[in-house]
């Protein structure tokens, strides 16, 4: 599904597209413990292990290993450990609690897209005031300034995340190699902090410290936000890219953290750690490292929109989501997509969540909460999947790296007395929704009052030749199984509407994430055949084109409108989305001109 490139290109295209949040995690991580913590070598040692070994089990363990190897055609993410697991269980039970699981996950990556971006440019902004001229820069100028820079970015969102690789991959392998030169100038005055990558100084903290070391995992693991969109970001540019792009974030990220440690052991007194460790190596290239790291927490934002995007879109064609209006930004990865009304969200709550919380240490007590979620909902499903298909080792790994998650989850509990509760009320937005929408459909589909088939091909084979006939030939679009859709039967036998050639087109969503195919799949009668049109969740299907290929050339479109009629306030709101948002015959891009809308009214 994806064109052949050179293995430099798609490293520094994987740069640019996915680790941007997880790479700019230096900024903060560090500061926003030792603000929790006294900075004494041991503390120091054991947090520097707890970073080590956090990145290692729960993004190259957890995502780039175990989560990675378990994709449809490319594709990862939420939904995929869910269309995955789904065909493995036998108890209707077990499918809708996976279900459940996979809408949780999904609302929670939802929920850390807004802080993403909130603490990333807020932080880099901040790096302000230890320039001189800057000094004195009141809060309220610094939050102006991470706005407008949020403003700028969701702006441009509609030029597509191609695009967006193509300008930010270079920059990105530039901001790895200045942490890695940063880091490793930093080590060389206090090598022994590299005896940290031995656990032993991590079980040593958590044991000696208790309940308030326990706390301090909540903090650690800023140091992984967006391992997660390893995967949920792996149909953008395939798995082996991002794998091989890991490899080299993965050493820049450590070298990088044992060297700010060594220098909070140097300057204890540090708060913003990066920054001042940058400023005391090389002040004459400060300016240009803080419009790096400003550059680099666009990005970071830009990693988790685009995985946001993705999400929603396997929502939509999975029938998990409404339809939103969808632009597809690409001609060369029919995975990149722009969708304005995500879009516009994430920036209404990215906005106010920096007005709310104003500094990064504020959003830091916040931040978390999601991010340990989404692992865990990643760590269950993945151990199930590896239990049901007997794969033993995998799943022992997995049953680890799951209970290490859960240890984190547990540990950012504390956090939603400390605004964390804004991450979950976010990430509510989403999963009303999705509970609202799937309910809605299938009242909406019980509520109608179809046709079975046999006796809808009785009556039309009577009005076929009883009826005059228009020239040529109409499509319908709808499902076509052991009943007909009402709007078809308005359309032919109320409304008299009857062409020489009437065909049902049904649109199949496949198991798998592409392989669109379009073929007859039967002649139901004398003027009536049924065309099948199989699509993948993640397909950009041009539907037009399929039926040319098939010889099909309509004069007409029909497609049915529900009219919802009830006095029940939450289908009431169910009917305000419905009609909100696109028909499906737009969202697959059918000519308007051959469209004709057939009003039915449904009783909810």
């Amino acid at each position: 599904m994806l064109i052949k490139e050179q293995p430099i290109k798609g490293i520094v295209k994987s740069l640019g597209l996915v680790f941007g949040d997880i790479g700019t995690s230096p900024i903060y991580t560090l500061g926003v413990i030792f603000l929790l913590l006294k900075p004494t070598q041991e503390n120091i040692m054991g947090v520097l292990s707890l970073i080590v070994w956090t990145l290692t089990l729960l993004v190259s363990v957890e995502y780039a290993w175990l989560a990675m190897s378990l994709s449809k055609k490319g594709e990862g993410g939420t939904i995929v450990l869910k269309e995955i697991l789904i065909p493995l269980l036998k108890s209707s039970r077990k499918v809708s609690f996976v279900t459940f699981l996979s809408y949780v996950g999904i609302s929670l990556l939802i929920g850390d897209g807004v802080i993403t971006p909130a603490i990333s440019i807020l932080s880099a902004v901040e790096g302000l005031v230890l320039v001189p001229a800057f000094k004195g820069t009141a809060t309220e100028v610094l939050v102006v300034i991470a706005a407008f820079i949020a403003i700028v970015l969701f702006a441009v969102q509609k030029k597509g995340t191609e695009k967006v690789a193509q300008a930010f991959g270079p920059l990105m392998l530039l901001w790895f190699l200045v942490l890695t030169v940063s880091g490793i100038a930093s080590m060389s005055k206090d090598v022994f902090v590299v005896k940290a990558l031995n656990p032993y100084y991590a079980v040593e903290f958590l044991s000696g410290n208790g309940v308030a070391g326990f706390i301090v995992l909540s903090e650690v693991i800023l140091c992984a936000t967006g391992g997660e969109a390893l995967y949920a970001d792996m149909g953008h540019l395939g798995r082996r890219p991002i794998i091989r792009a890991w490899y080299f974030v993965y050493a820049a990220l450590l070298i990088n953290y044992l060297g700010q440690g060594a220098f909070i052991l140097r300057h204890p007194e540090a708060k913003n750690i990066l920054f001042e460790m940058v400023y005391h190596q090389a002040p004459l290239l400060y300016i240009p490292f803080l419009l790096l790291s400003i550059t680099a927490t666009v990005i970071a934002s830009q990693a988790m929109i685009s995985g946001i995007f993705s999400i929603v879109y396997q929502g939509i064609m999975t029938n998990v989501m409404p339809i939103f209006e969808v632009d597809y930004t690409s001609e060369e990865f029919r995975s990149q997509i722009y969708i304005g009304a995500v879009n516009w969200f994430l920036l209404g709550s990215v906005l106010f969540i920096i007005f709310l919380f104003r500094k990064s240490s504020n959003l830091a007590a916040a931040y978390g909460l999601a991010v340990t979620g989404t692992m865990s909902m990643t760590g269950i499903m993945m151990s199930w999947i590896f239990y049901l298909r007997k794969n033993i080792f995998y799943g022992i790994v997995a049953l680890v790296v799951t209970v290490a998650d859960l240890a984190f989850l547990l540990s950012n509990t504390y956090k939603i007395t400390h605004g964390g509760y804004w991450s979950i009320v976010i990430a509510t937005v989403p999963f009303l929704l999705i509970v609202l929408y799937t309910s809605g459909q299938r009242k909406l589909y019980n509520s109608l009052r179809p046709m079975p088939t046999d006796i809808f091909l009785d009556k039309f084979a009577m009005a076929y030749a009883t009826m005059s006939r228009i020239k040529g030939t109409a499509l319908f679009f709808a499902k076509y199984s052991d009943s007909i859709n009402p709007y078809v039967i308005k359309t032919m036998f109320i409304n008299d509407i009857l062409y020489e050639d009437n065909i049902i087109v049904n649109i199949i969503r496949r198991d798998d994430p592409f392989g669109a195919t379009g073929y007859i799949k039967t002649t139901l009668t004398e003027g009536l055949r049924v065309f099948e049109i199989q699509v993948g969740y993640m397909e950009v299907v041009d539907v037009e084109e399929i039926l040319r290929e098939n010889g099909i050339d309509e004069k007409a479109v029909f497609y049915g409108i529900e009219d919802i009629a009830t006095r029940n306030v939450v289908w009431q709101m169910f009917s305000i989305i419905k009609k909100l948002t696109p028909r499906f015959v737009q969202f697959f891009k059918i000519p308007s001109e051959k469209l004709h809308g057939i009003i039915n009214r449904v009783e909810m």
